[in-house]
């Protein structure tokens, strides 16, 4: 009985390494829309003492100083990545999670009797490095749990190999003597203080307690998890993903927008992308909200925040709908006089995209329901051919700073990496 979880290392920051190999052992950090916070940090930038989330501004000049390499968030470029990762492990295992743009859980069940496994996940890692760049830590172990406690194991230990495996019963007690009670997956900083008022300081101690009294005294959540460092699987893959019932895209602004008409097409940016998550999941919407807000730091500019929804009488997932909803929730709630910082929407309320539901009445909004089209302008728009609509601004997320943003090597033919140009 064996579960793998493959997780990339410093992902966001080893994707910008990929094309970049002179940036090798360089520390690399990660930032936030806006160029705000850290987001992520290669191994060299975590030895620097950067914190996650640290403001940039704070580290800016020390960093830099040092040798140290920035990027804006390239979050089109780091998906394609991982998309890649994923279709590499599903050509491999036939059963496989992907719970993260940088984790997947495999399904190792049927390969024990037929594999080395330490030597299978080594293979794994080496062919994913291989095809795309991207180096990976294996973790092996019979349960969720403890795959999050052998990914740690390996980076503790600084195995080579980046792979380790949980195969005794001595591997995974020392493994757990090794893990601080508060690295154990679901374990938060509150739960971490109680769980140390109970003398449960590491995880042992905490696979070592009676479950029925951690159910009691905790939750039955917390009591899976100590049946899961025990060995006794209680968290089974996920074969599907679960639908999700709201989708939200929202941005806060480099620069503060206090009119009316330079709103407008942020907003309908957002919404243009909101509608291409919904045909995305293969759903329809009866809810379409818009918020806006001033930001809450700034206390010497009065504050505003603004919400609304607009109910459709008929579920829609074509995007002029959800533009002309967004427009009319949009122009109520926008004040004169205030400089706003984020504005976003959400849409809620889904259906199956199969399924028709009529009205009993006249909707004069009724829905386009011209899904041929939104699948040419969505097919179109995936390799960056870019249809607009016309309440857009063509520049995207035009109030963000994106200032050290590196090209989309993988997915924009304008950007795509010259290994040669040769003379001329």
């Amino acid at each position: 009985m064996a579960l793998a979880l493959v997780d990339c290392e410093s992902f966001y920051a080893s994707c910008e390494r990929i094309f970049r190999p002179d940036l090798k052992n360089t520390p690399i950090v990660v930032l936030s829309n806006n160029d705000g916070c850290v987001i992520a940090r290669s191994t060299e930038a975590k030895k620097m003492g950067v914190g996650m989330g640290v403001p940039w501004f704070k580290i800016k000049n020390s960093f830099l100083a040092q040798g140290g390499k920035v990027f804006s968030s390239n979050f089109t470029f780091y998906g394609d990545m991982s998309a890649r990762v994923m279709n590499i492990l599903e050509g491999l295992i036939p059963r496989v999670e992907i719970y993260s743009i940088d984790e997947a859980f495999l399904g190792l069940d049927t390969f024990e009797q037929h594999y080395d496994l330490y030597g299978f996940g080594c293979y794994i890692r080496n062919l994913v490095k291989q095809w795309t760049g991207v180096p990976v830590r294996i973790g092996i172990a019979p349960t969720k749990t403890l795959t999050k406690i052998a990914i740690n194991e390996a980076k503790r230990l600084d195995i080579s190999t980046k792979v380790y495996r949980l195969a005794t019963k001595k591997d995974i007690r020392n493994a757990l003597a090794n893990t601080p009670v508060h690295d154990v997956w679901g374990v938060g900083r509150r739960l971490n203080a109680h769980l140390n008022k109970a003398r449960i300081t590491n995880a042992l101690h905490l696979a070592d307690t009676d479950p029925n009294y951690i159910r009691r005294k905790f939750s039955v959540v917390l009591e899976r998890t100590v049946r899961e460092l025990r060995g006794q699987r209680c968290l089974n893959l996920e074969h599907s993903m679960t639908a999700k019932k709201q989708i939200i895209v929202s941005r806060s602004f480099g620069n503060r927008v206090s009119d009316l008409e330079t709103l407008k097409p942020i907003v309908s940016n957002f919404a243009v992308r909101a509608a291409e998550k919904l045909r995305n999941e293969k759903q329809k919407c009866s809810q379409v909200s818009v918020f806006i807000r001033t930001s809450p730091f700034n206390k010497r500019k009065p504050e505003h925040t603004g919400y609304k929804t607009v109910e459709l009488l008929t579920p829609t997932n074509d995007t002029r709908d959800i533009l002309m909803a967004a427009k009319k929730a949009l122009i109520p709630i926008f004040r004169t006089g205030y400089d706003y910082a984020k504005a976003g929407i959400l849409l809620s309320r889904f259906t199956n995209e199969k399924s028709k539901q009529y009205s009993l009445f006249k909707d004069p909004n009724e829905p386009k329901e011209d899904t041929r089209l939104m699948q040419y302008i969505d097919q179109l728009n995936a390799y960056e051919t870019r249809i607009y609509y016309a309440s857009q601004n063509i520049n995207q997320w035009s109030p963000m700073k994106q200032n050290m943003a590196s090209p989309k090597y993988t997915t924009n033919w304008h950007e795509l990496p010259i290994a040669n140009q040769g003379e001329k």
